[in-house]
């Protein structure tokens, strides 16, 4: 978001700060609370409130791994890559895992099955099982419909979880001890000398030893450096009324290459996320958070097409902003002529299975100069 003249002239008052995050998502917040414990006095500032961006409006799915399928991720990457990514993605959800327990965040352990709607997405799973199983990654291949709706096979990952990704936000937050400044949007980022940073904003001029930008699809918004980096893009999901049934699947289900993605709710609903591989253009770089025709009537559709015994009418529906990156892997760095403004932005749209570590990689090579490895944005230089 812009901010106008009208709105902060320049004589907002000072705000010193250790180590201040913009964005208050999961990444934000779990990014905050590894500054804390490095014993910095951390600040969260952020344009909405707590977790409220594209943290809160996705499917809380804890899947492990990439945004591709394995063996054609270790194609596009490189197996070491590969292999360093999943490691994240398991560190992630270990992370996660303490504050879900700790803060009593509502969590099911339910697995997932990544779905085949075609012959040929049969095929690739097979072999991604094939290559998974290489790697002693213990998955299960199952050569039918394991739902009975019609898909063609399926990978079982049984360690997988879903999760209520706004009280995990919440808990990571409450954990960190952090300060929050929100609705709070930045105009500004300086560094004026070594060892001070000047964050402007709608409130407030902040004054900083380290800043964190957590932001995300608004990156670009922030930073010319993030432009053709980040690009924004548009997720959206409908919800049904809680079925008379109860519960429909007792996983997280996703099909299509991932395009597609279906849950139970922690009240007996029916979710439904996707749409956006017939709707590319309309749903590509855009910061618009509003619900679209063409996309919501795929997710109707699909609805009727697979859960046809679904009688409940569909009660919300929304979208979320991700934040997806030129190669599909988190960009972790610093600015450049600016070392003490660091980032972990660019998650693809899969925040939830490798934002936590990522997170924590950013931390380090802010504090400590730490390589960030696999997700340095130094390959992009």
């Amino acid at each position: 978001m812009t901010v106008s003249i009208w709105q902060a002239d320049g004589s907002q008052p000072v705000y010193e700060t250790d180590f201040l995050v913009v964005g208050a998502g999961l990444v934000g917040c779990a990014a905050a609370y590894f500054a804390a414990q490095a014993g910095l006095h951390v600040t969260i500032t952020e344009m909405r409130d707590l977790g409220l961006g594209a943290s809160s409006r996705n499917a809380g799915f804890m899947i492990t791994g990439l945004d591709a399928y394995y063996h054609q991720a270790a194609e596009r990457y490189g197996l070491p890559v590969v292999r360093e990514i999943w490691a994240l993605s398991r560190e992630t959800h270990r992370i996660w895992r303490t504050f879900i327990q700790a803060g009593g965040v509502p969590f099911q352990e339910c697995g997932s099955l990544l779905l085949a709607e075609s012959p040929e997405e049969a095929r690739d799973l097979e072999e991604a099982a094939r290559a998974l199983a290489a790697d002693r990654i213990d998955v299960e291949f199952l050569s039918h419909d394991p739902l009975g709706r019609g898909y063609f096979a399926a990978i079982r990952q049984p360690w997988d979880a879903a999760v209520h990704p706004l009280k995990l936000a919440q808990a990571v937050f409450q954990a960190s001890g952090a300060e929050l400044v929100a609705n709070n949007e930045v105009y500004a980022l300086e560094q004026p000398d070594d060892e001070t940073v000047r964050v402007y904003t709608r409130q407030h001029i902040f004054q900083a030893r380290y800043v964190m930008l957590c932001t995300n699809a608004y990156s670009p918004q922030l930073d010319p450096y993030f432009v053709g980096k980040v690009i924004p893009t548009r997720a959206q999901c409908l919800v049904t009324a809680p079925l008379a049934n109860g519960p429909l699947l007792n996983t997280c289900g996703y099909s299509d290459y991932g395009y597609m993605y279906y849950r139970d709710t922690f009240d007996g609903r029916l979710l439904i996320g996707g749409g956006r591989k017939q709707n590319r253009l309309l749903e590509h770089d855009t910061t618009d958070d509003r619900v679209t025709d063409p996309v919501q009537r795929v997710l109707e559709a699909y609805l009727r097409q697979r859960f046809p015994e679904v009688d409940a009418p569909v009660e919300r529906r929304w979208a979320g902003i991700m934040g997806f990156s030129a190669d599909g892997l988190p960009l972790v760095g610093t600015l450049p002529g600016r070392p003490r403004i660091g980032f972990a932005v660019g998650f693809h749209g899969h925040g939830l299975a490798l934002g936590a570590a990522t997170a924590e990689r950013a931390v380090g090579l802010l504090l400590e100069g730490l390589d960030p490895g696999a997700v340095s944005a130094a390959r992009f230089d």
